[in-house]
C-alpha cells in the first residue's frame, strides 16, 4: 500500500464542492484527485463526509456517503489505529502541530508517501521524511 502522495481533506473538498468561494481552487484540486498515485486515511474519509454534507457545497443528499464509499474502495487507506494516534501525538509535540495535522503526517508516513498535499500546513517543510506541498501556493 505504498503511494507517493497523500491527499488531505481540503483537497478532496475543493474537488467536489460547488461552493462559489472554492471555484478558484477546484481545477487544481480535481487535477490531484484525477491522479492514480495517492492515498488517504480513515480520518480524511470521516472529515470529508462531515464537510461535504454541508449545504454550502451544493452536493445532492446521499452524495457524501457515496463519495466516501467510492474512495474507500478505490484508494489506499491507512486506518487511524493506536500506532497512528501515538505516533501523531509524538509528532504534534515535536513540531508543535495540531493533533489532526500530525495524524495526517503520520498516516502518510505509514502509507509510504513522501508528500502530503494540503493547504493546512506549511508548504515545503519536511516532517521526518514527509514533505507538505500546498498546490495552491505553488500555482500562485
Amino acid at each position: 500500500m505504498t503511494t507517493p502522495y497523500f491527499l488531505d481533506t481540503n483537497i478532496l473538498v475543493y474537488a467536489t464542492s460547488l461552493a462559489a468561494d472554492h471555484a478558484a481552487k477546484r481545477d487544481t484540486a480535481r487535477n490531484w484527485v484525477a491522479r492514480a498515485d495517492w492515498g488517504l486515511s480513515t480520518q480524511v474519509l470521516m472529515e470529508l463526509f462531515v464537510q461535504t454534507r454541508q449545504p454550502r457545497h451544493g452536493l445532492p443528499p446521499g452524495s457524501a456517503l457515496a463519495l466516501v464509499k467510492q474512495l474507500a474502495a478505490s484508494r489506499p487507506v491507512v486506518a487511524v489505529d493506536s500506532e497512528v494516534v501515538l505516533g501523531a501525538l509524538a509528532l504534534a509535540q515535536r513540531y508543535v502541530l495540531s493533533h489532526w495535522d500530525a495524524a495526517i503526517l503520520f498516516a502518510a508516513r505509514q502509507m509510504g508517501a513522501h508528500t502530503v498535499i494540503s493547504e493546512d500546513m506549511a508548504s515545503g517543510l519536511d516532517y521526518e521524511g514527509v514533505t507538505v506541498l500546498n498546490p495552491f501556493a505553488e500555482a500562485a
